[in-house]
C-alpha cells in the first residue's frame, strides 16, 4: 500500500514539476491560425499580418489555415475540436464570435463556453450612408422620410445575418422606423448597387465606403460609432444626430481555446498586442481601413460579453432568421 502510495506521490510532483517547463518553453512547434473565411478577406489580412510579427516574436512559425463556409461556423467548429495547448488559435470577425450564436441553433460551437479571448485585435465603424439623390442630408431628415414613407426605403446589406443587416435593424428598433432589407452576397455588391442607385441606403463598413463617399457617388449622413472619425470630421456620430445605442462596429478578434494554461495564454497576449501595435501593421490596418485596437484579453472577454447579448437581443427582437 505504502508502495502504491509513493507512486501516486511520485506522479503527482512530475506532473507539478513539468507543467511550469511546459509553459516556459512555449511555442516549442509551429502554431495555426485557423480563418474561417476564405484567403483575401477582412480576417485573412488581419490574421497573416498579425501572425508574421507574433512568430518573429516567439520564434516559431505561425500558419494561417483558411477554413470558409457557413458565415464562418464550419472553421470555428472545427477551432474547437483542437486541444487547448495554445498551438491553435482563431482570427475571425463579429460575426463568428457575437452574431452566429443568435443567429443559429444548432451552432457546433459556444464562444461564451469554448473560446479563450486574446485580444481584440481591429475595428471599424459601420456608418449610414444614401445615394446622392436621396432627399434627406442629416439623420433627423432620414427619420422623418421614413416615417413617412414606411416599409418604402431599401435598405443593403452584405448579407442576411452580417453586422450591416443588423445594424440596419437596430436603428429602425430604436426610431421606430422601418424599410425594406436587400440582401447582397457580400459588401462589394451592396456597395456596387447602392453606388448605380438600385437601393436606396444602408449602414456599410465604413472601409468598404469610405472611397466613395470620397468622390461624391455616396452621400454619408452618420458614424455608428462613439467616436467621430478621422477622415470625415465633420460627420457626427448616431448619439450627436439623437439616436442613442447605435455605436455599432465590425471588429476582428483572436482567440484560442478553453483550458488553455494560464502562462501560455499570457504569452499569447502579450504577443499579440504587441504585433498589433507595430507601427507598420497599424499602418496597414489603416490602408485596410481598420482602427487599431490590441486590447488586452481581459479587456476582449468583457466586450465579447456584451456583443453576445447585445446581437440576442437585436436578433430576437427584430425576429430575424437565415437560411
Amino acid at each position: 500500500m505504502q508502495y502504491h502510495r509513493l507512486l501516486g506521490a511520485l506522479a503527482a510532483l512530475t506532473v507539478s514539476l513539468s507543467a511550469p517547463t511546459q509553459a516556459e518553453d512555449f511555442p516549442s512547434k509551429p502554431m495555426t491560425v485557423i480563418v474561417p473565411f476564405p484567403a483575401g478577406g477582412g480576417s485573412d489580412a488581419v490574421a497573416r499580418l498579425l501572425s508574421a510579427k507574433v512568430s518573429e516574436t516567439l520564434k516559431q512559425p505561425l500558419i494561417v489555415d483558411n477554413r470558409p463556409g457557413a458565415n464562418g461556423s464550419l472553421g470555428a467548429a472545427g477551432f474547437v475540436q483542437a486541444k487547448p495547448d495554445g498551438y491553435t488559435l482563431m482570427v475571425a470577425s463579429i460575426g463568428v464570435f457575437a452574431i452566429n450564436p443568435a443567429l443559429y441553433d444548432n451552432l457546433r460551437y459556444d464562444p461564451a463556453k469554448q473560446f479563450e479571448p486574446i485580444s481584440l485585435a481591429v475595428r471599424t465603424p459601420n456608418v449610414l450612408v444614401t445615394h446622392p439623390s436621396f432627399p434627406a442630408n442629416s439623420v433627423a431628415e432620414f427619420i422623418a422620410y421614413l416615417k413617412k414613407n414606411p416599409n418604402a426605403v431599401t435598405f443593403a446589406s452584405s448579407g442576411s445575418g452580417s453586422s450591416d443587416h443588423l445594424t440596419t435593424a437596430l436603428f429602425w428598433n430604436r426610431t421606430q422606423t422601418n424599410g425594406v432589407h436587400t440582401p447582397y452576397k457580400g459588401g462589394a455588391p451592396a456597395v456596387t448597387d447602392l453606388v448605380a442607385g438600385h437601393v436606396q441606403a444602408g449602414f456599410l463598413n465604413l472601409g468598404n465606403v469610405a472611397p466613395q463617399i470620397k468622390a461624391g457617388r455616396l452621400k454619408l449622413l452618420a458614424i455608428a460609432g462613439d467616436v467621430r472619425v478621422p477622415g470625415f470630421p465633420e460627420t457626427p456620430t448616431m448619439a450627436e444626430a439623437g439616436v442613442d445605442g447605435m455605436a455599432v462596429y465590425s471588429w476582428q478578434a483572436v482567440a484560442t481555446l478553453k483550458g488553455v494554461p494560464t502562462e501560455v495564454k499570457a504569452k499569447l497576449e502579450a504577443a499579440f498586442v504587441a504585433a498589433a501595435q507595430q507601427p507598420d501593421v497599424r499602418h496597414k490596418f489603416d490602408e485596410l481601413g481598420f482602427e487599431t485596437v490590441g486590447s488586452s484579453s481581459a479587456d476582449f472577454a468583457a466586450y465579447l460579453a456584451t456583443e453576445l447579448a447585445r446581437w440576442k437581443q437585436v436578433v430576437t427582437a427584430a425576429k430575424i432568421t437565415v437560411d
